[in-house]
């Protein structure tokens, strides 16, 4: 992935500073419930949601077990429908595929539609350094360039930002990046929205260059969808006489009918609404309408590794929806810059680990950034059990063990700093393997109650700083069980 957030601590770090800050909690809190909120009733209209969720999960299953098929199948269709199609095995290679096909067209400018992808491989800070400018045109995204910012949620970037600040940024950085702001600007939405349509105007009507991602690639037809609520976006992928899509390949689709399952959930998680304002559908090039020259970049990046996890491959079902952001109550107190990745919340905490690796500190600290309360998981129309990967990934943390990394199988090595939580689950293990010794335990530790620390002393202070120890009961469920059914004693 881009190396645009090294040097960012571990989570916790990184979150006791974002909860310290009262403007960005609040913004956060509004923001987050807010969308809650709609997207619980948008979902509540259907009647037949469970087997929605359980019908996009069966698809992308079945897609992922055949993945290899399916993306042969969508290259030949692109390239029988005009278009060009390369492979990127990661985002070294991706930015210099897009690089010089920007090259080759003579422009030094493009215009972009909203894509996680690209920000994963820091296609802009590629660019950039060949002399390319790239112009954010989603209005979220364009306050974050302007702000010099980092995107902290995957459907609003910038929902960090208030309205105060976010005409503060307009009025101070829209002229160094073309039509300046308007004279006595205001922080109300309409007028907001008016700056940002007059700033990005002139840039669509001049560009020759768009790039795009993709929600959905259609195998069958060789078609790519994307779906976006303010039209700029089709603007993109309309207008340019190029058009470049970078993709990761988890985003295929076997046929056109499965299209149909997704552009029901998706946007009733994602913004809450019944239908996307803006679907946009292409297959390769059409002469006289839409772009001329089309070019696919299929990115790998770490899903083929991913892929190869049985347990984690899960995660690559996602469809970006966000729904598990704003149910985390993790993330709404930390917001998404503290998860040190372009995915944030609790997606990101078990797709970042496994797309980067775990030698890091920020991504070896990632699958402890939840309460594994399991919301994300209920909220997830694709029914990813993040809970059940962040456990995963932990013990992957803890103990090492077999991965794959850049298509080999390697033995990671236990990350440092976990030798107590080592120690201290093998003797959980040997405890609960043994119950007479864990009997004897649990008498010992009722008898002795009373002198019985309020914290952890040593390391177990990081977790007792925050929380109380739970009491020790007076009396042991054993003994409890054996007393009140006179005598009967269990299994053991």
């Amino acid at each position: 992935m881009s190396g645009t957030f090294v040097g960012m601590p571990a989570f916790p770090e990184a979150a006791r500073k974002a909860v310290g800050d009262r403007t960005l909690r609040g913004n956060l809190r509004h923001a987050t419930h807010t969308i809650r909120a709609k997207r619980a009733k948008a979902v509540a209209e259907v009647s037949d949601w469970a087997e929605l969720r359980e019908a996009g999960k069966r698809i992308k299953d079945h897609t992922l077990r055949h993945l290899d098929r399916y993306l042969l199948q969508l290259e030949e269709a692109v390239t029988a429908a005009g278009g060009t199609v390369h492979w990127a095995a990661d985002a070294e290679e991706a930015n210099r595929i897009v690089a010089r096909l920007v090259k080759e067209t003579g422009e030094s400018e493009v215009v972009k539609v909203k894509s996680m992808a690209t920000q994963e491989i820091g296609l802009n800070e590629a660019l950039q350094a060949e002399g390319i400018r790239a112009y954010e045109t989603d209005l979220a995204e364009l306050i974050v360039q302007l702000g010099k910012d980092r995107p902290s949620h995957i459907l609003v970037p910038a929902i960090h930002r208030n309205r105060g600040e976010i005409r503060d940024v307009f009025r101070a950085e829209m002229g160094e990046w073309g039509r300046p702001a308007p004279e006595g600007l205001t922080d109300t939405p309409a007028e907001l929205a008016e700056a940002a349509r007059l700033h990005l105007r002139e840039k669509f009507l001049r560009a020759k260059v768009g790039i795009s991602g993709a929600n959905f690639m259609v195998a069958e037809t060789g078609t790519l969808v994307v779906v976006e609520s303010e039209g700029n976006g089709r603007m993109c992928l309309t207008l340019p006489e190029t058009l470049i899509s970078v993709v990761g390949i988890e985003k295929v689709l076997p046929t056109w009918r499965d299209l149909e399952v997704f552009l029901q959930t998706l946007p009733r998680s994602s913004t809450a609404e019944r239908m996307n304002p803006y679907t946009s559908m292409w297959t390769g090039t059409t002469d006289g309408d839409g772009p001329r020259v089309f070019h696919l970049v299929l990115l790998d990046n770490g899903r083929t590794d991913t892929l190869a996890d049985e347990v984690g491959r899960q995660a690559l079902r996602c469809i970006r929806c966000s729904a598990c952001l704003n149910v985390c109550p993790v993330y709404e107190r930390a917001g998404g810059h503290a998860y040190g990745s372009v995915y944030p919340g609790p997606i990101g905490a078990i797709l970042s680990p496994q797309l980067r690796g775990t030698r890091s500190e920020i991504d070896a600290s990632l699958p402890y950034a939840s309460s594994l309360c399991g919301a994300c998981y209920e909220v997830c129309p694709v029914a990813i059990d993040i809970p059940e990967v962040l456990v995963h990934l932990r013990e992957r943390v803890v103990e090492g063990g077999p991965a794959t990394r850049d298509g080999n199988k390697v033995v990671l090595k236990p990350a440092k700093g976990h030798a107590g939580e080592r120690a201290a689950m093998r003797a959980a293990r040997w405890a609960f393997a043994r119950p007479g010794a864990l009997r004897a335990g649990q008498r010992l530790a009722s008898r002795t109650r009373r002198f019985h620390p309020r914290a952890l002393p040593g390391p177990g202070r990081a977790w007792s700083a925050s929380r109380e120890l739970p009491a020790v009961p007076a009396e042991p469920f054993r003994d409890w069980w054996q007393r009140t059914r006179g005598g009967e004693e269990g299994p053991e």
